[in-house]
């Protein structure tokens, strides 16, 4: 069998399906250093458990975890594989786990993932580097610099490839089964564009700039049934100052909720502290593209230094709101108003970062701030920029709870999705922090087993 992609589900696929005895060979169009898709940046997986384990606290039921779903997805969702998903989850951890990959507690501060996400010791490169190792011992080939160029497929069934290799070559390729999770579209600018328009041309890549959607197209230029809107994405806000691809996770910024965040017109534009920071950081990617410029500014004082997980640049500093505004190019009367505002309408509380707190502003203020709302009032003032960074895209194509690909003669007997090409089944919209690698790791394992299967 073949497996198109390298990232965390196309791992999985291919160690799942040599531990059902299958021949396997993986194509990843990245160079070596490069391998892992998006996956090497990732921290985490979501996992369900009934009780605490050795790195999670309490416990995080099925019926929580698909409400958080339900909740981010505004009902967006298929029910059943989602749920399917959430079942196999914790074996997801325990089957990693088997192959070498360690995990660790997870972190506190604004993340609040401690009983929800199980942390991979040493990040998704760690994570990586376990499954490569484990697929060179099993003798799984794996042969980078590998793009797919053509599929031929006939009434939804897989007949032969074609790759380009490293040297420049065509070659053909045969297999019983394919495996697809080569990811979304979201380093092809292009595609984006079509779907975003001009905004699209401030968005920032986080991940792997070989995610251009090559083979979704192919799929979807087969016949394949697609699933989800080109124009939803996991898109966080990040540090503007990140490089245009592969800046990965350090360029995240969590102190979205510690403080206020203003647009180029130095107005707030959305209510910072609407929800625990897993459950709506990555709405923020799409507020900022929607603002002039698609660029705003995070806004803090001294009071929340080291509650958060910072950008890998450091921020912007003032004594005074004034001088802020002007470091930031932002109108130093107008962001004075608006912070002036802000500190006026915050209503007693007790600050807890951790929880859903009872800090808040009056009605008066609009929008308003609903938790962790204080004062600005500390100096040294600080700001970051922050720009769109499309993490990956939920157009993909639609499969079945086996990992089938839906043609219009039926589910496909020998093509098989799994990761990013396939999530937006379950991601309508909105994204509960760790849910694509949980996706990826249990349909990766789902389509390896089903492939190998097929004779």
């Amino acid at each position: 069998m073949a497996v198109i992609g390298g990232g965390n589900a196309a791992l999985c696929a291919a160690l799942a399906a040599r531990e059902s005895g299958a021949s396997v060979t993986v194509f990843e169009c990245a160079p070596h250093e490069y391998r892992g898709g998006n996956s090497r940046h990732t921290r985490n997986m979501r996992c369900m458990h009934e009780a605490p384990t050795d790195v999670l606290t309490g416990s995080y039921t099925e019926e929580e975890f698909f409400a958080d779903i339900l909740r981010v997805t505004e009902g967006e969702t298929n029910e059943e594989l989602a749920r399917m998903v959430i079942r196999e989850s914790p074996n997801s951890v325990a089957w990693a786990k088997s192959q070498g990959v360690r995990f660790q507690p997870s972190l506190g501060g604004t993340l609040h993932l401690g009983r929800t996400n199980a942390f991979f010791l040493g990040g998704g490169k760690a994570l990586m580097n376990t499954y490569y190792e484990r697929a060179a011992e099993r003798s799984v080939n794996i042969l980078y610099d590998t793009e797919v160029v053509a599929l031929d497929i006939r009434g939804g069934r897989f007949e032969s490839g074609r790759v380009m290799c490293k040297n420049g070559k065509p070659q053909e390729f045969r297999a019983k089964s394919l495996v697809i999770a080569s990811g979304g579209f979201e380093a092809n600018l292009e595609w984006l564009e079509e779907a975003w328009g001009e905004a699209a041309r401030n968005f920032i890549v986080r991940g792997t700039p070989y995610n251009r959607g090559t083979v979704l197209k192919m799929l979807l230029g087969a016949g394949a049934a697609s699933i989800g809107d080109p124009t939803q994405c996991h898109a966080v806000a990040i540090d503007g100052r990140a490089p245009k691809f592969d800046g990965g996770i350090v360029t995240r910024l969590d102190c979205v909720p510690l403080g206020i965040v203003v647009n180029r017109s130095a107005e707030r534009f959305y209510d910072e502290g609407e929800e625990l920071w897993p459950k709506r950081y990555a709405i923020w990617g799409r507020l900022v593209a929607k603002q002039p410029g698609q660029i705003a500014y995070s806004i803090i004082d001294a009071k929340v230094l080291g509650r958060f997980m910072p950008s890998v640049f450091p921020p912007i500093k003032a004594d005074t709101i004034e001088q802020l505004a002007a470091a930031l190019e932002l109108s130093p009367t107008k962001l004075s108003e608006t912070v002036d505002a802000f500190n006026r309408s915050v209503t007693p509380g007790t600050f807890n970062h951790q929880l859903l707190d009872d800090c808040r502003t009056s009605n008066e203020l609009k929008p308003p701030k609903t938790h962790w709302a204080q004062k600005i009032d500390t100096p040294p003032f600080m700001g970051y920029p922050l720009r769109p960074g499309i993490t990956f895209t939920y157009l993909g194509v639609r499969v079945n709870q086996k990992a089938q690909v839906q043609f219009p003669e039926g589910f496909s007997p020998n093509i098989f999705a799994a990761g990013e090409i396939m999530a937006g089944n379950i991601l309508g919209k909105g994204y509960p922090a760790g849910t694509g690698m949980t996706i990826g790791a249990v349909f990766g394992r789902i389509a390896g087993k089903e492939a190998a299967s097929v004779r």
